[in-house]
């Protein structure tokens, strides 16, 4: 059995990236698209290979054919999309941030309450990526001995007013597009979350997002700080310190599809550089989620992780509003 996948809308990171992933998984198969467009879904589909176009994602839903939904909408339409989705019997991968706020985020955790048999995830493919499941096992094994603090920045340059990352109005900005790895991350290696934050935000005054987001967050265990960035020159990395070592993930977000990832274990005795063969992190993600429903397992994060990473992500905001330090 495989699952069939329907994608909402012809978003370019579905068409570049996600949706050839999901092609090439061994448990899925794409089988519909749809656009508010009919031409757009249809030249979508036909550059896709994807059998079926929708110019609605109405139809798209009616459609018996298609077990799951790929929500990559823009962020305000994450919640409401999702809710209908699990309303016509569809299980949902949506892409993060799972809402534009924590209250949306519990609205929509509260909704697949009510479809039990359904399952649901917000998409952050990178913890699936090989080099992240062994950042986390050596984490755990005592490999870097204990973790005290946490630095990660990712940013890229785009000024373009009419790219939806940039109109603040659908949840656009810098924390909500890419700080929300960072803040994701750091709950992750520490597996618990932050007990208060601080948070520094500069606002485009023509976009009206942030452009550059700086954060601390702080655990009962340690501390982790960020920055996010979106009109900087592109970079991104990952570093987690430990009292007996150190782990460097090279590229720790948007791994290639097509080349070795590599990340560096520091410890006394020198550096091992640890490299992961050329793998598809959004292909590991499609199999992940169709693994869960059709063995009906848990999916790999639950929405409680998204509801909390939600909270910080506001927490962030708060404190960057009154210059003071927040609990989420």
């Amino acid at each position: 059995m495989k699952l069939r996948w329907g994608i909402f809308c012809t978003a370019k990171i579905g068409l570049n990236k996600v949706i050839p992933a999901m092609q090439r998984s061994s448990l899925g198969v794409v089988t519909a698209i749809s656009s508010r467009s009919s031409d757009r879904a249809r030249e979508a589909a036909q550059k896709a290979g994807i059998p079926k176009a929708y110019g609605s994602y109405e139809e798209l839903l009616s459609d018996p054919d298609v077990d799951a939904i790929y929500n990559p909408l823009p962020n305000h339409l994450h919640v409401p999309w999702s809710i209908k989705a699990l309303e016509a019997g569809k299980h949902v991968l949506c892409e993060k941030p799972i809402g534009m706020d924590a209250a949306e985020a519990e609205q929509l955790r509260d909704a697949a309450q009510r479809f039990p048999n359904l399952k649901i995830m917000e998409a952050f493919m990178y913890r699936l990526h090989p080099q992240w499941v062994k950042a986390k096992e050596l984490v755990q094994s005592g490999a870097i001995g204990k973790v005290q603090t946490i630095h990660s920045f990712f940013c890229y340059n785009n000024t373009d007013p009419a790219n939806i990352r940039n109109k603040a109005d659908i949840g656009g900005g810098g924390l909500m597009d890419i700080g929300c790895y960072c803040i994701s991350l750091s709950r992750f290696i520490f597996d618990a979350e932050p007990t208060r934050v601080l948070g520094a935000i500069e606002i485009d005054p023509g976009l009206g997002t942030d452009i550059l987001t700086s954060g601390m967050l702080e655990f009962e265990n340690g501390t982790a700080t960020f920055t996010c960035a979106t009109q900087l020159h592109p970079y991104q990395r990952v570093n987690i310190f430990g009292n007996k070592g150190r782990i460097e993930i090279e590229i720790p977000f948007n791994a290639p599809p097509d080349k070795p990832t590599r990340l560096w274990h520091h410890d006394q005795t020198g550096t091992n550089t640890i490299t992961f063969d050329v793998c598809d992190q959004y292909t590991i993600q499609a199999d992940a989620f169709a693994r869960a429903v059709l063995e009906n397992t848990a999916v790999p994060t639950s929405l409680d992780d998204a509801v909390a990473n939600m909270k910080v992500i506001d927490a962030i905001r708060k404190s960057a509003s009154g210059k003071h330090w927040v609990t989420p």
